[in-house]
């Protein structure tokens, strides 16, 4: 096993054999940048999340727009169910196009506060469809939003050929009003300047009528995308929200921020409830914040959040109003003499998923991927190294910052593996399965396997072999273990993996690329 720790018995030698490494290839890209373009800042790519059918992919940019792309190759050649009963060969991976887009948020300022609110969105949560329509959440630091996104049908209507400026035969005085641009041709050429009502009887056939007369039918109906706001939840965070996730019953959502977490009803904007609260009666006594919060997959009545101090902590809301005691905690245990200035802060744990089943939490902190089994609080069953070549650079990120990037993590469908972004718009796939040793590096590229950068990490590592990995580094400093330069200033920080199948969605500034294996 390839930098994972994973606890092996007697079972683990009749367990199945785990699946062969995936190769991935490249599918698409939105936004590509030329060589030597610059990238706007309101144009990075700041979210990323599929619908739970996987035919819709929603993005979000720092300048407070979301965008949608809807899946093309399924229906190009009919419903799956069409496809099996005909025995017709699947498309292999699915395949995008640019759907619409819509201005989610505008910069604001809180003048009680002097403070400047970004139009950045920070997250995109999906909701359930309705009617043939697309509902989603999206955020920025302050205010959520709920969108509905909807075909409309745009009729056309043939013009009469009557002109509404002529007046009749006999002379009779037209109504007050009409449609514009109809035209109504009269046998005796008389004018009125006051317009004809349709809707009322007040009007004369010239004598033997009019040669032809044409009724208004619709002729063609043209359909566009309308995305309509249809709730504005304001006001209920005092700092920086970092997170939203739908519940499973489809009606509740819940937001959280650095000390607070809230929940909603989807259809009431003017009231939330507070459920979690660990802003301490001292401020100078805070000794973590809440980095990310999500709602169990199934179960509506559980939801699990992250801290800074590299904890998760699962609660109830069966228990209390107030799930300020967690109902269990997962932390894993430093080991003796490795605390160090820096151990808290890499610790910090950035982002947290529920694997499809609901059993298995994936968290990211800045090293490294765990997974865990929310069965087992003793520790994770998996560790995934990513950036464990940069442990002797530490004091370098934390001059410059980027020690306190926050990476986000996915999990594919079945499980079986998991997903992380790194410097140098690298993204990283491990196989997450018993005894798999698969780890795979890609650049977010149109040629993604051309840097391949393989961990040196192993599955055990003592305090001796990092001390070696940590020498090993300080040879090169401007490159990992395998001689690989990376770069600070480009970093894959947002992904998503589809909800059914082996394809991946991230960003890579303001470019969208697409896999799949």
């Amino acid at each position: 096993m390839n930098g994972r720790g994973r606890d092996e018995g007697p079972a683990a030698a009749s367990a199945p054999a785990p699946p062969q490494p995936l190769e991935w290839k490249f599918s698409q890209v939105f936004g590509e940048r030329t060589a030597g373009e610059e990238v706007q800042e309101v144009d990075i790519i700041s979210a990323i999340e599929f619908d739970k059918s996987g035919d819709h992919l929603a993005t979000g940019d720092r300048g407070g727009r979301v965008v949608l792309f809807e899946r093309t190759d399924v229906r190009n050649h009919g419903s799956r169910r069409d496809l099996e009963r005909e025995d017709y060969p699947m498309v292999r991976h699915p395949e995008f196009r640019y759907k619409t887009e819509f201005q989610s948020h505008e910069p604001e300022f809180d003048y009680l506060k002097s403070l400047e609110i970004e139009e950045k969105i920070n997250k995109i949560q999906w909701c359930e469809t309705a009617n043939g329509a697309l509902f989603l959440l999206s955020t920025n630091d302050k205010t959520i939003k709920y969108w509905k996104v909807q075909e409309k049908k745009v009729k056309k209507i043939c013009e009469m050929n009557m002109d509404p400026s002529c007046s009749v035969g006999n002379g009779s005085i037209p109504g007050p009003s009409t449609s514009p641009g109809s035209k109504m041709n009269l046998a005796n050429g008389g004018c009125s300047e006051r317009p004809y009502n349709y809707l009322s009887n007040d009007f004369s056939f010239p004598p033997g009528g009019f040669p032809s007369l044409h009724l208004p039918v619709v002729t063609s109906q043209e359909t566009s995308l309308v995305a309509r706001c249809r709730r504005i939840y304001a006001h209920a965070h005092d700092y920086h929200i970092n997170s939203i996730s739908v519940n499973s019953d489809g009606e509740t959502f819940i937001s959280a921020d650095d000390l607070r977490i809230n929940l909603w009803n989807l259809e009431i904007s003017n009231q939330s409830f507070n459920i979690v609260d660990v802003k301490p009666a001292n401020m100078e006594d805070l000794t973590e914040v809440i980095t990310s919060a999500e709602f169990h997959p199934t179960h509506c009545n559980t939801l699990a959040y992250s801290s800074s101090k590299g904890s998760i902590r699962l609660i109830d809301l069966r228990q209390s109003a107030l799930c300020d005691t967690n109902a269990q905690l997962f932390v894993e245990q430093e080991a003796p003499g490795s605390r160090s200035f820096f151990t808290e802060i890499i610790a910090s744990i950035s982002d947290i998923k529920f694997g499809k089943d609901g059993r298995h939490i994936l968290s990211r902190d800045y090293m490294t991927l765990k997974l865990w089994d929310i069965n087992m609080d003793s520790g994770p069953v998996a560790t995934f190294q990513v950036h464990e070549y940069l442990r002797p650079r530490l004091c370098d990120l934390y001059e410059n910052d980027s020690i306190f990037d926050k990476f986000e993590c996915c999990l594919s469908g079945d499980g079986l593996r998991v997903a992380t972004g790194s410097y140098s718009n690298l993204f990283r796939v491990f196989g997450s399965a018993p005894g798999s040793s698969e780890s795979t590096t890609l650049e977010a590229s149109k040629n993604p396997m051309r840097r391949q950068v393989q961990n040196p990490a192993r599955p055990a590592r003592s305090l001796s072999s990092l001390t070696r990995a940590v020498r090993r580094g300080a040879e090169s400093p401007g490159a990992d273990a395998n001689g690989n330069m990376y770069d600070f200033t480009t970093k894959l920080l947002h992904l998503a993996w589809h909800p059914t199948e082996n394809s991946i969605a991230c960003a890579a500034a303001n470019s969208l690329y697409m896999y799949y294996a």
